[in-house]
């Protein structure tokens, strides 16, 4: 109660300006920042509040928003003066050290980062993914088993299921248009297998087939047909890829996208903080001290 009693007179005294806000939408601007609330020297302005309150607000949400905030704002100033008060000035130093530490890396941060949106091109060639891969495919093996998959998931008393496992495997062009005129039958498929998928998606899409008996199905040029309480499924493995095997560069072509921009964006900025620091030495804007003893 203590924080409400205290600077509860001060927000009423806010609230005039405050309410014009939620109605008008904006504050008229004064010659002097107006102070709703102060806690020694640290003092909040109108200009501080007037951002946070929206076109929506009632007078009563308005109200309501300004004494949360102000109380919130006016502990967190108590705490902080409790806090200088009672630590040490070493601790103080080292504090005032890392905020002012973490302040520059966040200023430099974000600049960095608007410059190498603006200067780096975030388009990756063919020729650049062949590239880095066939120069370092070694490095990406697979971590787990991956095949190319075809396969469709049909009610049970399917009457047309023979025609079906006819067309799938063998997928010419008129074998694809007919499995298309009657997709809307099935209750899953899968015709783009020239995408390479995880084991474990196809465990999840097909039950009867398991971790135990993936090596009886999941085998190059396989076909199957399995059953169980829900339905049929009838598939036709492409390729398959083990563990340790070199990864299949579609596969891994997100990965390396990601990895050649962000050399690209490291030599972007390696460059600009040299030409950064040439600059200042050319214009005597920075310079290195030599101690002489």
């Amino acid at each position: 109660m203590f924080l409400i009693r205290k600077f509860y007179p001060i927000v009423t005294i806010g609230l005039i300006s405050i309410v014009i806000v939620s109605c008008d939408g904006l504050f008229k601007k004064d010659e002097e920042k107006k102070v709703i609330a102060r806690v020694g020297e640290s003092f909040l302005y109108q200009d501080d509040l007037a951002p946070l309150l929206t076109e929506n607000m009632t007078k009563g949400d308005s109200a309501s928003f300004a004494i949360n905030y102000i109380n919130n704002w006016a502990s967190k100033q108590l705490l902080l003066s409790k806090a200088k008060i009672n630590l040490s000035e070493e601790k103080l130093a080292e504090y005032n050290a890392l905020v002012d530490d973490y302040r520059t890396e966040l200023y430099t941060r974000v600049y960095k980062e608007a410059l190498v949106e603006q200067a780096t091109d975030s388009v990756i060639t063919d020729e650049q993914l062949n590239t880095f891969y066939d120069n370092a495919k070694e490095n990406f093996k697979l971590k787990e088993r991956i095949a190319r998959i075809r396969f469709v998931a049909l009610p049970k008393g399917f009457l047309d299921q023979d025609e079906v496992g006819k067309r799938l495997k063998r997928f010419k062009k008129d074998d694809i248009r007919y499995l298309d005129s009657i997709g809307v039958q099935f209750t899953k498929l899968n015709f783009n297998d020239s995408i390479w998928v995880r084991y474990n998606r196809i465990f999840e899409e097909i039950p009867p087939i398991t971790a135990d008996n993936a090596n009886k199905y999941l085998k190059n040029s396989q076909f199957f047909e399995l059953e169980d309480s829900i339905g049929v499924y009838l598939g036709k493995i492409e390729e398959t890829k083990d563990v340790n095997d070199i990864a299949p560069l579609s596969f891994i072509k997100p990965t390396i996208e990601q990895v050649l921009l962000s050399r690209r964006k490291m030599d972007y900025l390696r460059k600009l903080e040299t030409e950064l620091l040439d600059e200042a030495i050319k214009d005597n804007e920075f310079e290195v001290f030599e101690n002489k003893k």
